[in-house]
């Protein structure tokens, strides 16, 4: 899905017959509610297959940090309202979350707030006491043990200095402290003007297979400075500074498949020229860029992860497709338990096994968006024509990344898939299982 920017319409990219997106299909979606035509807002595909999307620093391109909410139906093509949490004014450009127990988590931009979401009533519960500061142009890391990773902005409580982050543990729903990042990811300005200049923008962070989250900085003063949270030990350590007084005052992240993490950085606080870069756990290395970047600031880019392996990105006008190069661990593709060897066009079924969540959301951005895709998808592609469809998956029964538990989900074949032999794969964040062969009868 893709969201005109600042707009009410919504569209979809379908795949042709063979899988490519490249050579895809896009069809208008019904448009949001009236009333509600946000931009910079919190999204997240919710275990049950519909789409959430959570206030806006806009609505109809006026900064109002607005309180409003929708789900997107795709079985229906229809949106709902969705009530804000109890006694909540705004929400704004403020980060949301699919737990790893299948919770959508929910900040507000303007104070230290959270909620969950229950998806049956669209009801809220409050979460999240301890926070050290406000949520505003903070992002959040799901980590392998399930908890939350946030790298402090120091929003309203300047600090110079500050290098803190945060860990919120579902189980306690409470936030606690993950110490230093060492360096500091937040701009300050603390060394070109101050409070009265900073920004307060942070950078993406992305889990990486290792385990490791690779956080990137904003800096007005210049160059960005990245840092790497080591999940297993809850140890940070400094990373390289981007080059050329680059840096990241919002903008977009991805894992491919091959654990590199692309990403995209601007000179300075919102300035065009952008540049793309690749950490593959031990240096930054530039890529080619994207077309029209020269005249793109990171904050105008978008990344998702593609079932191909390929990143999708979009920026204010156009769209385009990165091919990583190199390939993925073995170790780090969806592995099925059981499956049936036998579906039918129209059916449903459930299939069940192992990494179907991948190894990390695959992209993030930060508090303006996000497009996380910890979750299974299900390809079958017929052996007699070569033609790729995917089915619809639903209620899985976890969203925990990088994860040894058992993971089952219901799979929807589509009413136009074609009968004889085929080759099912489950597909995480762009890596797919071993092929099973199953007969579409």
């Amino acid at each position: 899905m893709l969201q005109d920017d600042g707009c009410r319409d919504w569209w979809k990219l379908t795949p042709d017959q063979f899988g490519s997106y490249v050579n895809g299909t896009w069809t208008q979606l019904a448009p949001t509610p009236a009333g509600y035509s946000p931009l910079y807002h919190s999204s997240a595909v919710l275990p049950d297959g519909r789409v959430i999307i959570e206030g806006g620093e806009y609505n109809f391109l006026q900064p109002v940090w607005t309180n409003k909410g929708a789900i997107y139906n795709p079985l229906t093509d229809t949106w709902a309202m969705v009530d804000p949490p109890e006694g909540w004014s705004t929400i704004g450009d403020a980060q949301g979350v699919v737990l790893a127990n299948r919770t959508f988590m929910q900040a507000n931009c303007c104070t230290t707030e959270a909620a969950l979401l229950n998806p049956t009533t669209l009801t809220w519960t409050a979460t999240g006491t301890g926070k050290f500061d406000v949520n505003d142009e903070e992002g959040w890391t799901l980590l392998p043990n399930r908890k939350v990773l946030t790298v402090d902005a120091y929003v309203f409580q300047y600090d110079a200095n500050g290098m803190n982050s945060e860990i919120y543990s579902p189980g306690t729903g409470a936030w606690s402290s993950a110490g230093s990042t060492m360096v500091q990811l937040w701009d300050s300005a603390a060394h070109c003007g101050g409070k009265n200049h900073a920004s307060f923008e942070v950078g993406p962070g992305v889990l990486r297979p290792d385990g490791t989250v690779f956080y990137t900085g904003a800096n007005r003063c210049g160059a960005g400075h990245t840092a790497i949270y080591n999940s297993n030990s809850g140890v940070w350590t400094p990373g390289p500074d981007f080059p050329d007084s680059l840096d990241i005052a919002d903008g977009p992240a991805a894992l491919e498949p091959t654990g590199k993490v692309l990403m995209m950085a601007s000179p300075g606080i919102f300035r065009t020229g952008a540049r793309f870069f690749e950490w593959n756990g031990s240096s930054l290395t530039e890529v080619s860029p994207a077309p029209h970047a020269s005249s793109d600031s990171s904050f105008y880019g978008n990344f998702v992860v593609l079932p191909t392996g390929q990143i999708l990105f979009t920026d204010f006008f156009f769209v385009s497709v990165y091919n990583p190069s190199g390939t993925y661990n073995p170790a780090w593709a969806p592995r099925i338990q059981s499956v049936p060897s036998h579906v039918a066009p129209g059916g449903s079924y459930v299939i069940s096994g192992y990494l179907f969540n991948g190894m990390s959301e695959g992209a993030a951005y930060g508090d303006d968006q996000q497009a996380a895709t910890n979750f299974p998808l299900v390809r079958i592609t017929n052996n007699r024509t070569g033609h790729v469809f995917y089915s619809r998956t639903h209620d899985h029964s976890s969203m925990a990344v990088a994860s040894s538990d058992l993971v089952s989900t219901h799979f929807d074949v589509p009413v136009t898939e074609e009968r004889g032999p085929s080759q099912l794969v489950v597909v995480a964040n762009g890596i797919p299982s071993a092929a099973i062969a199953i007969i579409v009868d």
